[in-house]
């Protein structure tokens, strides 16, 4: 494996959507943090949702003792979810939107439009001493909003180039794929992310195949990949398939 390679991080959400589809104390998204660890993962990340979906408040609190990388909470801009992160005191935070009623995040954290609230949030998040994310579209006037508020990194929301890179999916029809434009979006919301002094990662919808050309954009420096990491490790362990999308992001940045 190249060392030539963004960071990866580790989401272990679906590790906890499994057991909580039981109910049971199993599979551990603890355990899979650290094997991901193990396996070279550079930071696990974890989604605390207001309905408890999946990652539970006790995972937070035993993860925040038992990661060794780096530590990223995303969650939504609430006051319970403030209070946690103030109380945790997780090595990052990630703002995103949050609708009870999705399956997974659709969409990126609306800045331009909600500025003002997200700035007198976000200046009481500092107290947790946490790096400051949010999570958006590669659309230039949000990524210049996220600068203005203060965000230390911004994670460009890479769905829709995933469903327009996908040759299986049910929520777009063939003829409005436009896979070479959502990719260029990617491109120039990272050039400018990477002007304004920004640390630029990516994240949603990501699989083995599709992340090797937005792995080949210079200035993406992470990558948040949870659901296809999981999906993996159902068949080869999760060990392997950390360590195969370490090799996957390394082909992409190297060629």
């Amino acid at each position: 494996m190249s060392s030539n390679r963004p960071r990866l991080g580790v989401n272990v959400d679906h590790v906890a959507t499994i057991r909580q589809a039981r109910g049971t104390h199993y599979p551990d998204p603890v355990a899979a943090a650290s094997i991901a660890e193990l396996a070279g993962a550079d930071q696990i990340t974890i989604h605390l949702r207001e309905d408890r979906r999946h990652i539970q408040d006790r995972d937070v609190e035993v993860l925040r003792h038992t990661v060794e990388t780096r530590l990223n909470l995303e969650m939504a801009a609430t006051e319970e979810m403030l209070e946690i992160a103030c109380r945790i005191r997780p090595d990052m935070v990630t703002l995103v939107p949050e609708k009870r009623e999705e399956q997974t995040t659709e969409g990126g954290l609306a800045v331009v439009e909600n500025r003002e609230r997200l700035a007198e949030y976000c200046e009481r998040l500092r107290e947790s001493g946490a790096y400051l994310s949010l999570f958006i579209d590669p659309d230039l006037a949000q990524i210049e909003a996220s600068a203005e508020l203060g965000a230390e990194i911004v994670e460009l929301h890479t769905g829709d180039y995933c469903e327009a890179a996908s040759e299986f999916t049910n929520k777009l029809t063939p003829a409005e794929f436009d896979r070479d434009a959502e990719l260029q979006k990617l491109v120039d919301g990272a050039k400018r992310a990477a002007e304004l002094d920004l640390v630029v990662a990516a994240g949603h919808g990501l699989d083995y195949k599709n992340v090797l050309d937005v792995a080949a954009i210079p200035e993406f420096e992470e990558f948040n990949i949870g659901h296809s990491i999981v999906g993996r490790a159902v068949l080869v362990g999760f060990e392997r398939a950390v360590r195969e999308m370490i090799d996957a992001l390394a082909l992409g940045r190297n060629g």
